[in-house]
């Protein structure tokens, strides 16, 4: 993913700890597809098997945590490679982060399960932003690996495709509770899961920025896009 270095133990160490967040990334979406699923089908089964392989993320953000920290201690990085570290950490936390969410999604398919859920709500349209949510998620890790910029600012405009799902199905929502109040507890549960979907593409978002961050050396977090744009061109 950098340079290569005058010791090929430098550059396997590095490869080791992007292997180790791709893997990581890989686990995040399967969970979230896992996730989803439950909920589509009211799956129990489904959602107890994504809380049970939380831990396997936390992990993951753990492991990784170590390695950066040790290759800082003994290499002593500078410039491409600093920056590089630094992007990684961040991204293991934005996947960490990503992964509460989906385990927080399992949880919550599971208490509507548990507690019945009128089937008269649109449980079904929270596809849509899931899709584009992992889809989101998926091109993250694959321009991450390739250190592909263009991909990281296609990823933060496509962040707005989720925004609009989500505002949509809450407006749906709203409806929803007006017409019938005996309604508002599940289509509360619903409207939290949105958000938790929402906010996986949010994290996805945020990995985009640290490929910036890595090629360019600018640090566009929280920047609107036009200045994005401009620090690519």
């Amino acid at each position: 993913m950098s340079e290569k270095h005058l010791s090929s133990q430098f550059d396997e160490e590095l490869n080791a700890i992007s292997s180790h967040l791709l893997e990581m990334g890989g686990l995040v979406e399967a969970q979230l597809y896992q996730s989803t699923y439950a909920l589509l089908n009211m799956s129990l089964e489904a959602a107890e098997q994504v809380i049970e392989q939380e831990g396997r993320i936390n992990q993951f953000e753990l492991l990784i945590d170590r390695e950066i920290i040790s290759v800082i201690g003994r290499r002593q990085p500078t410039a491409g490679d600093l920056r590089l570290l630094v992007a990684l950490s961040r991204s293991t936390q934005n996947l960490e982060r990503a992964g509460d969410e989906v385990a927080r999604m399992a949880r919550m398919v599971k208490s509507i399960i548990q507690s019945g859920m009128p089937r008269s709500l649109p449980a079904n349209e929270l596809r849509v932003a899931s899709e584009l949510a992992s889809a989101l998620l998926r091109k993250s890790l694959d321009s991450f690996a390739r250190l592909d910029t263009h991909m990281a600012l296609t990823i933060m405009k496509g962040d707005d495709a989720i925004d609009q799902e989500y505002n949509g199905f809450l407006r749906k929502l709203v409806t929803y509770m007006m017409e019938d109040p005996r309604t508002i507890s599940a289509s509360l549960d619903l409207l939290f899961l949105a958000k938790a979907i929402e906010r996986v593409g949010d994290h996805a978002k945020n990995i985009a920025e640290q490929i910036i961050f890595i090629v360019k050396g600018e640090d566009v977090r929280h920047s609107p896009l036009e200045k994005v744009e401009s620090v690519l061109r």
